[in-house]
């Protein structure tokens, strides 16, 4: 899922206190693209969600409403992102050069059972060293 329309002065862990206000659990994956030059995120972010229920949830509480943060009369929008799936979504950002960025900067994994639950999941490492060496010569 894409969440659109984030005040720019979000960071990753202010949007994840967000989202665990009506979701807490319930998602895997997050990422809230974030601009290097400015150190704040262009307004959007992915998040795969376990069930598709949780997604109406999240719908439900936050879709159409304004952000509570900064003033901001930005109005909460989402939809459907192009890449599914926790799986699909390492194999797109395990090579990437964001995955060399500070931490709060990088794509987030979260165990969604048992007694990690909630906690930060070790993101995998390249596996694919020519498109991680292409995708660092991108940024310079």
């Amino acid at each position: 899922l894409m969440i659109k329309n984030i005040p720019n002065k979000v960071d990753q862990e202010m949007l994840k206190q967000y989202i665990d206000v009506t979701n807490k659990y319930t998602y895997d994956f997050l990422y809230l693209r974030i601009d290097f030059l400015n150190h704040c995120n262009v307004g959007y972010a992915f998040i795969s969600f376990t069930k598709a229920e949780h997604i109406i949830t999240f719908a439900k509480a936050r879709a159409g409403n304004k952000w509570n943060r900064f003033n901001s009369e930005k109005i909460c929008d989402i939809s459907y992102a192009n890449i599914q799936g926790k799986e699909k979504l390492i194999e797109k950002f395990r090579n990437s050069s964001v995955m060399n960025q500070e931490p709060g900067y990088r794509p987030k994994l979260y165990y969604t059972e048992g007694r990690l639950k909630g906690e930060e999941e070790e993101f995998p490492g390249p596996n694919n060293i020519d498109k991680h060496i292409r995708s660092l010569a991108n940024i310079e």
